[in-house]
């Protein structure tokens, strides 16, 4: 073993600049693809953790509006009763301040919205009183304390005080929702007593389509999930995730090739040495155990500089996220979420991989003939 050790290291220092090179190559494919996963896990979380806060996890749809009790659930643990409508915003101009207009979705809330949409200020709504989503209330030009005007589809008209604005980090939702109180949106669509439906908030948000569908069989609701409201997205993000992992591990495919080659050019170079030592008594096992520990460092080495690059870059990118334009990627900053499976399994694909393509010089340097070569 000990002469395994010392011939790989001399051949491995006898190239110091490819050896390096090689190495380098590995890491930066590690590095590249644990830092793509991390950012990639940080912005699917951040995105639904942003869409959750203004999005329920269940949304119940009334059959009959007369007939929508309080649903029952061990799983809920807070419900508020609904009832949406489209309307057209506007703000009318004032001294220095131009007019705003805006089309927006109101949500009529009701008793325990607070806890339903927890943080976005909508658990203390007075009647006349509105919460807007930040970016709407940029459209609109409203602030805290001006009043806006809401005209729905009947063509009544309502005006509300701007009592707060709500920042989600999801554009989509900031842009288009605004929160009043049920009473404000019965009167403005001249439906007394009438509710849409529920908005739910379960202990678990993953556990969504079981409850929905437990609800829907009482035969009193349609029952939509946040899975199924942004289901389209959440496939996309899988496939994106899948697709950098692709695109990303032909790097490390490409290093270990890199490394294959430094090994072929050694067998090559080398063939009389090794001639000469099997000559000597050095077995053939022992000739290609030092061209498989060269493999090994080489990868090994590579592998770990890589994962550590890799920690230190996500690290980085934590400290300091990505500004983005929302109105694209739905969140503003690209937040950062690092999974020790993810560095485990890039790191046992690049040190296989290396070990895959090591293998053809090994089995050069096992066919080596010492007769032949010194002929």
């Amino acid at each position: 073993m000990r002469f395994a050790w010392f011939l790989a290291l001399k051949h491995l220092t006898f190239r110091k600049t490819q050896s390096l090179i090689t190495v380098l190559g590995v890491a930066a494919g590690v590095a590249v693809l644990t830092t793509a996963l991390s950012l990639t896990n940080g912005f699917t979380t951040g995105l639904v953790e942003a869409t959750l806060r203004a999005v329920p996890h269940v949304t119940l749809t009334a059959l009959d509006p007369a007939d929508a009790p309080r649903p029952q659930h061990p799983e809920i643990v807070a419900a508020t009763p609904v009832l949406i409508a489209k309307a057209l915003l506007t703000r009318r101009a004032s001294a220095g301040r131009r007019a705003g207009v805006d089309f927006g979705t109101l949500i009529g809330v009701g008793e325990g919205a607070g806890a339903v949409y927890p943080g976005l200020g909508v658990g203390a709504l007075e009647p006349g009183a509105i919460v807007l989503g930040s970016a709407l209330a940029r459209a609109l030009g409203a602030w805290p304390g001006d009043e806006v005007y809401a005209l729905s589809v009947n063509q009544k008209r309502r005006a509300f005080r701007v009592a707060d604005r709500f920042a989600t980090g999801n554009y989509l939702i900031d842009s288009v929702f605004a929160f009043t109180t049920l009473t404000d949106v019965q009167e403005l669509l001249e439906t007394p007593g009438a509710i849409g439906g529920w908005h739910l908030r379960l202990a678990d948000p993953a556990k969504a389509p079981e409850v929905a569908r437990a609800l829907e069989a009482s035969g009193r609701y349609v029952a939509r999930t946040w899975q199924d409201a942004n289901r389209t997205l959440i496939e996309q993000l899988a496939l994106q995730k899948k697709v950098i992992g692709i695109v990303v591990f032909l790097i490390v495919v490409v290093a270990a090739l890199g490394i294959a080659n430094v090994l072929v050019l050694v067998v090559l170079e080398k063939k009389a040495d090794i001639a000469i030592l099997r000559v000597l008594g050095a077995g053939a096992r022992q000739v290609a155990g030092a061209f498989a520990l060269e493999a090994v460092l080489l990868g090994g080495v590579g592998v770990l500089l890589g994962d550590l690059l890799g920690w230190a870059l996500s690290s980085y990118f934590a400290l300091r996220p990505v500004t983005i334009p929302g109105e694209l990627y739905f969140i503003t900053q690209l937040p950062v979420e690092m999974q020790p499976a993810d560095f485990a399994w890039v790191s046992g694909l690049a040190f296989g991989t290396v070990l895959i393509s090591a293998w053809l010089p090994l089995r050069r340097a096992l066919r080596v003939k010492p007769g032949q070569v010194l002929r």
